[in-house]
């Protein structure tokens, strides 16, 4: 297989492996190509076969973009294709040292550390983590995070590519003990204990009112509609109780910009909160745009109490760069799309959940679900429910290519991770509630409105990951740093000493001088 087929082919396997086609089972296949692609190449033949497999890659896996526009997405893939392919620069010479899959690994955990933090804020999104929610070994998230499990995933691409080149090589010992090593990283997560239930649990209701898909970006910007979507849906999830159809809910949750203004300044936004949260005589959290002070801008969920109103909001602080806020909108803002965003929002600080009952809800709005720091701190915060509060809209609203499904994976895998409930509400779908096990319990689709009762687990205690904190993306990534910092070093004792010389000291300089 040539190196452009190979990396090609790894690239595209790898977005299968997401929704909304969901084969996870590729996903090993990705890291496994792009090394068959790279491998003993040149720098500059490894940058374009990295840039090959970052086309193949991002741009079907973030089409959805495209509802914004073809520019966007465009950009976007072009950012994160240029972040890969100059990262794949690096690869051929760590595939050049002893325990090469260990450091090709790491490297692929570095790889995605970076893209989750720059630019402007990083972009984690396609982490090999976030499509292994099926994966047997998917339960490797609630010991490591998402870090570690992007790296066992990559370590089996890794181990694969050893195994084969081993036996064609008549390696068999060598070829065994890769084969030994993909059977370990399989099953070690079966012996991993199940978190212990606390045995409190919360009957949680997730109303999705839906919006006019035919409207244009303009009329969702400002659409009002919305807000009497989510009131009608509620009050008729009122009725069904009254009925016996399902269980009273003991909190009730909104989707992100369920409301277009602040109900606290906006009376008539306040008195339909008030009457929905007095069907039901239940806690509601509600998605709203808040108004702070200096003419500030939040976009918050809030939370609303009965007889009591607005009594806590949670501030997004993780905000969508051109989409929240535009990066030098002096000379950026006037252009296209983006004269559609006003003003920029401001970002909130605190990540204390939100107390309702027996209900402490880890509010997580949108984008953050993908940054791990951002569940993290809302779950040592005290969080035993998590609540993903999401507009997906603008981006199924034409090209419908699976920015919802992708994102009730990201959730599924917090589950896992953080062993926590997760709720998912969303205007227009997907919405879902999903078990601590990563389990979908029951879902909406999109463009319908609904609403969804379901019991679910109140969390307890932590897990090892949540324990951990940044520590096993360190760890697992430095071997990468430290294989790099070993060739330069061996590059630099071949340059002060005969080549000839020197191999005898060190045959590990014969991949670099050849």
């Amino acid at each position: 297989m040539s190196t452009w087929a190979a990396a090609a082919l790894g690239g595209l396997l790898l977005y299968a492996s997401f929704p909304p086609v969901g084969m996870w089972f590729l996903a090993p296949l990705g890291p496994a190509l792009l090394i068959v692609a790279v491998r003993g190449r040149s720098c500059r033949a490894a940058f374009a076969a990295g840039a090959v497999f970052g086309t193949a890659f991002f741009g079907p896996l973030i089409v959805w973009l495209s509802n914004l526009g073809v520019l966007p997405w465009l950009a976007l893939t072009a950012v994160q294709t240029l972040l890969v392919a100059l990262a794949a620069m690096l690869l051929p010479r760590l595939l050049s040292l002893r325990g090469w899959p260990l450091f090709a690994a790491a490297w692929w955990v570095a790889v995605e550390a970076l893209r989750g933090r720059a630019p402007l804020g990083g972009f984690p999104w396609g982490r090999l983590a976030f499509g292994q929610a099926d994966a047997p070994w998917g339960e490797w998230a609630s010991v490591g995070g998402a870090a570690a499990l992007s790296f066992v995933t990559a370590l089996l691409g890794s181990l694969l590519v050893y195994g084969v080149t081993s036996w064609r090589g008549g390696h068999r010992r060598s070829s065994a003990v890769a084969s030994c090593g993909v059977v370990a990283l399989v099953v070690a997560p079966l012996l991993i204990p199940a978190a212990k239930p606390s045995g409190r649990s919360a009957v949680v209701a997730v109303v999705q009112g839906n919006v006019e898909r035919e409207r244009s970006l303009a009329e969702q910007a400002r659409v009002r509609g919305v807000a009497q979507n989510h009131a009608r849906q509620t009050q008729e999830l009122a009725d069904a109780v009254r009925r016996g159809e399902v269980p009273r809910p003991d909190v009730v949750l909104w989707p992100e910009n369920s409301l277009d203004s602040d109900p606290q300044r906006d009376l008539e936004l306040g008195a339909l909160v008030a009457d929905s949260v007095r069907q039901l005589d239940r806690p509601l959290l509600i998605g709203a745009i808040l108004d702070g002070p200096a003419g500030q801008s939040y976009n918050a969920g809030q939370l609303w109490l009965p007889q009591q109103g607005p009594v806590a909001s949670y501030a997004k602080r993780q905000l969508v760069p051109f989409g929240e806020y535009i990066p030098a909108r002096s000379l950026l803002g006037g252009f296209g799309a983006l004269q559609l965003i006003p003003r920029d929002f401001a970002a909130g600080s605190s990540q204390a959940p939100l107390i309702a009952g027996p209900v402490r809800l880890g509010d997580v709005i949108c984008y953050e679900i993908a940054y791990d720091g951002r569940v993290r701190d809302t779950v040592l915060a005290g969080a035993n429910l998590l609540v993903v509060q999401t507009n997906n809209a603008t981006y199924e609203r034409g090209v419908q290519a699976g920015q919802s499904e992708q994102q009730l994976a990201m959730a599924r895998i917090r589950a896992i991770e953080y062993g926590r409930s997760v709720a998912l509400a969303s205007t227009s779908g997907v919405s879902a509630l999903v078990t601590p096990d990563g389990r979908v319990s029951d879902r909406l689709g999109t463009w319908r409105g609904g609403y969804l009762v379901e019991r679910l687990p109140l969390a307890e205690g932590n897990t090892l990951a949540a324990r951990l904190g940044t520590w096993p993306e360190l760890l697992l990534g430095a071997p990468a740093l430290a294989g790099l910092a070993t060739l330069l070093r061996l590059r630099r004792r071949a340059r002060a000493n005969p080549p000839a010389a020197d191999l005898k000291r060190d045959p590990r300089l014969t991949n670099l001088l050849s």
